[in-house]
């Protein structure tokens, strides 16, 4: 709860039956086969393998995970060895599995393909379970997933130097490589990225360079070592029917990856294969890969340019037909004292159709770049296009704004360039449609009578202008729901490329989308525009879009393919039809919990209370009954299964749970106590005081509670009122907390941080402590935004109230929207809050069955 929120109503939003989700985490290990029965064997290799476990990492604290090494027969210990470590190291070294690494390793050397080198087998943390009946933690996500040093931290510091004891190895990173599969892909990417003077080789099968965990941006990074490439050499295996879900679309990303490769310079190799999300077709060519990662006179893969420039010729319906009425083009006074983009200039102009009558709304399509768009000898002609398409009844009576980007008055224009086009089109955030409905709109509207419906306002453009308008629709669909983007930019120009991320994981907006774009398209410091566009077209399949890509072979980064498409375009975009959603989630894993697998389609937020003053501390009893405080008032109300709220006490508390045997507890924070609510009397008993509680957790007789201003979490008995402080320091302003269905995993969000923290619980301590969950920061509208940069965020995510479900999922309130977390800490996604205007403070899940997320808006 913070001060500062002064939230008006209550709200739920209905989820899909709970029985229907699998919450089993068993990550690549569904593709990669069982282990369990694994036999990690070097008897029959001439060489030795030494098994261990290791339990006493700092940076992964309270993970025990075991490792083999490899030993080959020729290794002598005068001699330094190359290295080789992998990733999910059982599936690599076991005898009867994909790889069967030793033994390919140990007929390399024994051939003189390979060097002598040491193989190091490590598998994941696991965060065992002190809880009877609690579950075991993986960490895999969390170490694998992460781009950060931490792993090749504990790689290099804490477990290498154990699992090498007595072992020479060279310290030279061009002997020395990393390996790994799926997550572990990534990881051994991550782990030569962040200390190339370690490692300096790559083997990655079936990457995640997606968004588990942000790896979708490491092309843009990597394009921008191109004067200063890192000295690694990377193989990347990848297959053709590889994974399309809730993270990204792998092929895609293993693709983005290599052209990035290429494009710095980087001495790589893409290898695409047979097959998906498995280590079969990845073992097929294991020992190929190894030969090409240590021979120092390997070829890199090249990959050619397609661009071509075919003849072009005009649609149709861009020609001027007899017959047909003409709009009139009405060019319009330079744009001057715009209150968004102050000191710039911009030239604009208004379509209006023949058909036009001022006692009837005309629907509405912004175009971006307008003055170009609009030229009835270019390549688009769009009047002449409207003219042809709404006298056939093929697009509805439609004013169209020309609007071109603006240029600083302060500066010379050179040609016919635009000083601010990129700031204005490129930037992510709400600050270009502000633009609109502030400083250009309002003019439109004083001549024109056009429709508020968003169904039919359209907005578009080419390249830069693409990404405007797919911008401008995403961040206010109740304005714009039709977006028509040729060749976008959906690149680091400005930060674009992180849109397929955030498609797969917000909750779809009503918005429907027109894409085209040629594989010669083009390529550089900033990205594979090609492959960008294709990575926006799977995110918006994959969440059930009504969106169309076409695509063609050859052409360029120009208007020749797209204004040959425009009409057509303009067909599909204007269409009446309203299609069916079609979602396949088939290739989730059994532990991807997807947004699509809990919304039910076509559920709306439904109000619960309004007309309340300040509101916090929403939880539910055993039978679903809903309970919340107004502050202000003050009041706790239930809200009993299809009843009116009612006053059950007349006490202030920012959180509410309730024990396991039906007694409802409190934090009142104005009188520093924790407290019990009698729920005939509503009568408040002190349990204990001294304390400044904020929100709370309970399990097993235990009141886990936040002190906010103290930074710190305080465990308190219930039933003597002894107190213990069991964590403090890290976090900034401890807030929201939840535990796991079996009560071993404890979250803890940080309302002045980027992160919420899961803990190990064992009924009474605290260990184990990691910064898990990442969350999505809001964009800065304030901040700099600069070119071939992300947006700036802001520095807190402002997460507040927190609920867990029957899975194990995590839901954090922020000022993003509800933001949502797997048992294991890897993000689901975003829900917007019903009311953007008004901060969510609080939450809980709820019903009769469970299924309603309630919040505080």
């Amino acid at each position: 709860m913070s001060g500062l929120h002064f939230p008006q109503t209550f709200r739920r939003f209905r989820l899909s039956a709970v029985s229907r989700i699998s919450i089993s985490i068993c990550l690549a290990a569904a593709a990669l086969g069982s282990t369990a029965a694994a036999q990690v064997d070097g008897d029959r290799l001439s060489g030795s393998i030494k098994r261990g476990t290791f339990s006493s990492s700092q940076i992964f604290p309270g993970t025990t995970r075991d490792y083999w090494v490899y030993i080959p027969k020729q290794y002598a210990a005068s001699n330094p060895a190359s290295l080789m470590v992998f990733m999910d190291g059982r599936n690599y070294a076991k005898a009867d599995g994909a790889f069967a690494a030793p033994t390919v390793m140990q007929e390399l050397i024994d051939a003189g393909q390979m060097p002598v080198t040491i193989g190091v087998f490590v598998n994941p943390g696991t965060i065992k379970a002190k809880l009877d009946g609690g579950k075991n933690r993986s960490n895999r996500s969390y170490e694998y997933d992460s781009l950060s040093d931490r792993y090749v931290r504990f790689l290099t510091d804490e477990f290498l130097p154990i699992a090498l004891k007595g072992i020479n190895v060279s310290d030279d990173p061009s002997d020395r490589a990393v390996v790994g599969i799926s997550s572990g892909g990534i990881c051994a990417f991550t782990a030569a990225w962040q200390a190339p003077d370690q490692f300096g080789k790559v083997l990655s099968h079936i990457g995640s360079y997606t968004n588990i965990r942000g790896g979708w941006a490491y092309p843009g990074l990597i394009r921008k070592t191109q004067e200063s490439p890192k000295p690694i050499k990377v193989y990347l295996q990848e297959g053709r029917d590889d994974l399309s879900n809730l993270h990204g679309n792998w092929p895609l990303g293993n693709r983005d990856m290599a052209a990035a490769l290429q494009f710095a310079g980087y001495h790589y190799k893409l290898e695409m294969t047979d097959g998906g999300h498995s280590g079969k077709w990845a073992g097929q060519v294991f020992a190929d890969a190894l030969k090409w990662l240590w021979d120092e006179q390997s070829e890199p893969t090249v990959m050619p340019n397609p661009a071509t420039k075919p003849k072009w010729e005009p649609h149709p319906d861009a020609l001027d037909k007899a017959n047909v009425p003409k709009g009139k083009v009405i060019e319009m006074p330079p744009l001057e004292d715009s209150t968004i983009f102050p000191g710039t200039t911009r030239k604009w102009a208004v379509y209006v159709p023949a058909q036009y009558s001022a006692d009837q709304p005309a629907a509405l399509m912004v175009v971006q770049d307008g003055e170009r768009l609009r030229k009835l000898d270019g390549r688009w002609r769009i009047p002449t296009v409207f003219d042809n398409l709404i006298a056939a009844g093929q697009m509805p009576t439609t004013i169209a704004v020309f609007i071109d980007p603006g240029h600083e008055l302060s500066k010379v224009r050179r040609g016919n360039k635009s000083s601010n086009r990129s700031l204005e089109y490129d930037s992510l955030g709400s600050r270009y449609v502000n633009f609109l409905l502030t400083d250009v709109l309002p003019r439109v509207e004083s001549k024109y009578n056009i429709t508020t419906d968003p169904q039919m306002r359209a907005i578009g453009g080419s390249s830069s202008g693409a990404i405007c308008a797919f911008t401008a629709a995403w961040e206010r669909p109740d304005q714009f729901r039709k977006v028509y983007s040729n060749v976008g930019s959906f690149t680091n120009l400005r930060g674009g490329n992180i849109y397929p991320a955030w498609i797969r994981k917000t909750e779809p907006k009503p918005i429907r989308v027109f894409m085209s774009d040629t594989s010669g398209d083009v390529d550089n410091r900033f990205g594979s525009w090609p492959i960008a566009n294709l990575r926006m077209a799977s995110a918006l399949s994959y969440m059930g879009y009504d969106s169309k890509l076409v695509w063609e072979e050859g052409y360029g980064h120009n208007a020749d393919f797209g204004s040959i498409q425009f009409p057509d375009a303009m067909r599909w975009l204007w269409r009446d039809e309203v299609p069916t959603p079609q979602i396949d989630t088939s290739d989730d894993l059994g532990g991807d919990l997807t947004l699509l697998n809990l919304l039910i389609p076509g559920s709306e937020w439904e109000l619960v209370a309004s007309d309340l003053g300040f509101t916090d501390a929403c939880c539910c009893d055993g039978e679903g009954n809903f309970y919340f405080c107004d502050i202000r008032a003050p009041a706790i109300y239930k809200v009993a299964v299809g009843r009116s709220p009612e006053v059950i006490a007349k006490v202030a508390v920012s959180g509410l749970e309730f024990t396991e045997d039906g007694r409802l507890i409190g934090c009142h924070g104005r009188e520093n106590r924790l407290i019990e609510i009698d729920l005939n009397s509503g009568n408040a008993r002190t349990i204990t005081d001294g304390v400044y509680p904020n929100d709370l957790a309970i399990f097993g007789g235990q009141a886990l509670i936040t002190e906010t201003r103290q930074r710190r979490v305080t465990r308190v008995d219930l039933a003597t009122g002894e107190k213990t402080i069991v964590d403090s320091g890290d976090l900034l302003r401890p807030n929201g907390i939840g535990l796991s269905p079996d009560g071993g995993t404890l979250a803890v969000s940080d309302h002045g941080g980027q992160q919420t923290w899961l803990y190990r619980f064992d009924g009474r301590n605290l260990d184990a402590k990691m910064p898990n969950m990442p969350m999505r920061l809001p964009i800065d509208p304030a901040g700099e935004f600069k070119f071939n940069t992300p947006p700036p965020y802001k520095a807190a995510s402002k997460g507040d109230g927190l609920a867990t479900d029957a899975q194990g999922r995590f839901y954090v309130t922020s000022e993003l929207g509800i933001q949502i977390f797997d048992p294991t800490g890897r993000p689901c996604g975003v829900l917007p809050p019903p009311d953007p205007t008004q901060p969510l403070v609080s939450c809980t899940i709820g019903g009769p069955n469970g299924n309603y997320l309630l919040v505080a808006n």
